[in-house]
């Protein structure tokens, strides 16, 4: 398809601007660990990144045209190995998903899961969530936004990093259509903690759980492997869902936004 770029190639790392340019970021919410590729996810890359991959430009994507219909959409970031998205996809058939992560490793993992389970409903950019938030995903387009499990970043000195900030919120509710969702979850109490304090600060989000209420972890959600070892050890997982308010109420901000 016209709308994909190779990461595999070494001019490509992930396409995703580290210094310079009006994209740049004095601090990111990610330390770019690229690891090891197997040998099925170096083929994974070459052979199946035509068909899923996204190119990180400019120009907000045409979703209809990617997916060939015209169906809700659901951006995951920060999709880590692919499990939950692929699971995710199966089971919402009648949705498309979008993909991001900059870790490459895991991007081909998910390759290799789409391409086992014969899915199409999902499509992946290999880049930096805030700028394709921000150039790539059009205003009031998304019908949800999935974060589970982001870096913790658990010193205090680097809680500066979380992606979870008034910024970030205020840019994920101007994706959102209205009586679209947001749903985070991490094993950081903390954090999660936090997560709430900045959601509720959005008065462009409602949770759907409650004022300063956590939600239950809904069906859909399905626990991970990670997330199972967790509970085994008697780890807590916090969920927050909250949902894009009609705009067309009074006195809607977001935290100033």
């Amino acid at each position: 398809m016209n709308d994909s770029v190779n990461p595999s190639a070494d001019s490509s790392t992930n396409a995703l601007p580290e210094s310079g340019g009006s994209r740049h970021r004095a601090i990111r919410s990610f330390a770019l660990r690229q690891g090891r590729f197997s040998v099925a996810q170096r083929k994974a890359l070459d052979s199946l990144w035509p068909v899923y991959g996204l190119d990180a430009a400019d120009a907000p994507s045409d979703f209809e045209a990617v997916f060939g219909r015209s169906a809700p959409l659901v951006a995951e970031i920060g999709f880590g190995n692919g499990e939950t998205l692929a699971q995710l996809a199966a089971d919402q058939p009648q949705i498309d998903f979008v993909g991001i992560e900059v870790h490459r490793p895991g991007v081909a993992q998910l390759l290799l899961r789409l391409k086992e389970r014969e899915l199409n409903n999902v499509r992946i950019f290999c880049a930096d969530a805030v700028d394709i938030l921000t150039h790539r995903i059009a205003d009031e387009s998304l019908s949800g936004v999935n974060l589970f499990f982001p870096d913790p970043w658990p010193k205090k000195r680097h809680h500066k990093r979380r992606l979870v900030n008034p910024e970030f919120i205020g840019l994920i509710a101007r994706k959102l259509k209205i009586g679209g969702f947001f749903h985070a979850a991490t094993d950081w109490e903390d954090y999660a903690r936090q997560m709430l304090e900045v959601l509720e600060g959005c008065d462009r989000l409602e949770n759907a759980a409650g004022k300063n209420r956590f939600s239950p972890r809904p069906a859909h959600r399905a626990l991970t492997k990670f997330e199972r070892r967790g509970q085994q050890l008697g780890h807590g997982v916090w969920d927050l869902i909250f949902i894009r308010r009609d705009d067309r109420q009074p006195a809607i901000a977001c935290n100033g936004r």
